[in-house]
C-alpha cells in the first residue's frame, strides 16, 4: 500500500443503548463519556426495544470510544507535527529537528553530535547511524529527541522524517470526534467482487501530490432499492479498505470531505458486511501532515451517508 490509513482498534468500554439515528455523540478525549443521545430507537426499529440492536449499539459505542483512545494516545495521529521530505532539504537539516539526515540508497543516514540530544533504541546517539523505514507504531520508532519520536518514512522511493510530539497543540486542543449514533439501517449486507488482477490508480493525496492507490476489487450493497459500489483495497490480512465520499462530504464544518471504511474479510462466498456506522475519519482529519489518499474515481456515492464519524469536534 503506497498511501496510509489509520486502523481502528475497536477497544474501549461503556455504551449507550437505544440511540436515535442522526444524533451526534461527542466522546471527550479526557474521560471517554458521550453526550447527545435521547433514549429513542434507531431508524430501523419497529417501535419496541430490540435486543440485537441494543447489542450492536453497545458494540458501536465501544468501538467509538476505542477510536478516541487511539486518536488521543501520546503517539497517536494528533501528535504528528511535521513530515519532512529529505529531497526538499538537500543540505540534510530538517526544520526543527536535530541531527543531519541524508538518504543513501535503501537507507537513511543520521549523523548526531552530543548537543543534538538524540537517542537510538533508548541510548544516547553520537556519530553515524543507518536507518531503514520504521514499520511499526510511532512509539516504536528507533530515534527519539526527548519525548518526541522521529519516524523514518519511505513512500514510492522518497524518504521523509516525521516529528511526533505528545505535547502537540492539536492533541492539547482536541475535544472529541463528532459521530452519528448507531443506526442498524446503515449496517448493510454486501458482496465483494474481486478483480481478475489488482490495479493501481493515481489519486491526489492530502499533501497535493498524486500517488498510486492499489485496488483489488469492489463491494456492492443496496440502499433504498438501488445498488451502489465502492472500489476497495485488499489488505494483507484479507480485510478491505475503501476511501469514499458521499453527497454530504465537505458540505459544512460538521462533515469532513471524505472518510475511510474498513469491512472485515469477506466470507468464502464473497458476502461481507458493509457497516457505515464505522465509517471513520482519515488521519489527515487530525493532523495536516499525513498523506491520506482522496477517493478514487467512482467512490463518491450519489447518496447521503449520515452514519459514522463526521468531523473533529471544536
Amino acid at each position: 500500500m503506497t498511501t496510509e490509513s489509520l486502523a481502528d482498534t475497536g477497544t474501549g468500554v461503556g455504551a449507550d443503548m437505544g440511540t436515535r439515528a442522526g444524533t451526534d455523540t461527542r466522546v471527550d478525549g479526557g474521560n471517554g463519556t458521550g453526550a447527545g443521545t435521547d433514549g429513542g430507537t434507531g431508524a430501523g426499529a419497529d417501535g419496541g426495544t430490540d435486543g440485537g440492536a441494543d447489542t450492536a449499539a453497545q458494540e458501536w459505542r465501544s468501538w467509538h470510544e476505542g477510536r478516541v483512545a487511539t486518536v488521543t494516545a501520546p503517539y497517536g495521529p494528533l501528535s504528528l507535527t511535521g513530515t519532512h521530505w529529505l529531497a526538499d532539504h538537500p543540505g540534510g537539516r530538517l526544520p526543527g529537528l536535530p541531527g543531519h539526515w541524508r538518504e543513501d540508497g535503501d537507507q537513511v543516514v543520521l549523523t548526531a553530535v552530543d548537543g543534538d540530544g538524540l537517542t537510538a533504541d533508548g541510548r544516547p546517539l553520537t556519530g553515524e547511524l543507518r536507518l531503514a523505514a520504521d514499520s511499526g507504531p510511532f512509539e516504536a520508532s528507533r530515534i527519539a529527541a526527548g519525548g518526541r519520536r522521529l519516524v523514518v518514512l519511505r513512500r514510492e522511493g522518497l524518504w521523509a522524517v516525521r516529528d511526533v510530539d505528545p505535547d502537540s497543540a492539536a492533541r492539547a486542543a482536541f475535544q472529541g470526534i463528532v459521530a452519528t449514533a448507531y443506526d442498524r439501517e446503515w449496517e448493510l449486507a454486501g458482496r465483494f467482487r474481486p478483480y481478475d488482477e489488482s490495479r493501481t490508480v493515481l489519486v491526489e493525496n492530502a499533501d497535493g501530490r498524486e500517488r498510486g492507490l492499489g485496488l483489488g476489487g469492489e463491494i456492492a450493497f443496496t440502499v433504498g432499492g438501488t445498488e451502489h459500489t465502492l472500489q476497495v483495497a485488499v489488505e494483507g490480512d484479507g480485510t478491505l479498505w475503501a476511501v469514499f465520499a458521499d453527497t454530504t462530504s465537505g458540505q459544512d464544518s460538521f462533515r469532513f470531505r471524505f472518510r475511510f471504511l474498513r469491512p472485515a474479510a469477506p466470507a468464502a462466498d464473497g458476502t461481507v458486511t458493509v457497516d457505515f456506522n464505522r465509517a471513520l475519519l482519515p488521519p489527515c482529519a487530525f493532523a495536516d501532515h499525513f498523506i491520506c489518499p482522496f477517493p478514487p474515481p467512482g467512490n463518491t456515492l450519489p447518496i447521503a451517508v449520515p452514519a459514522g464519524e463526521r468531523t473533529v469536534a471544536g
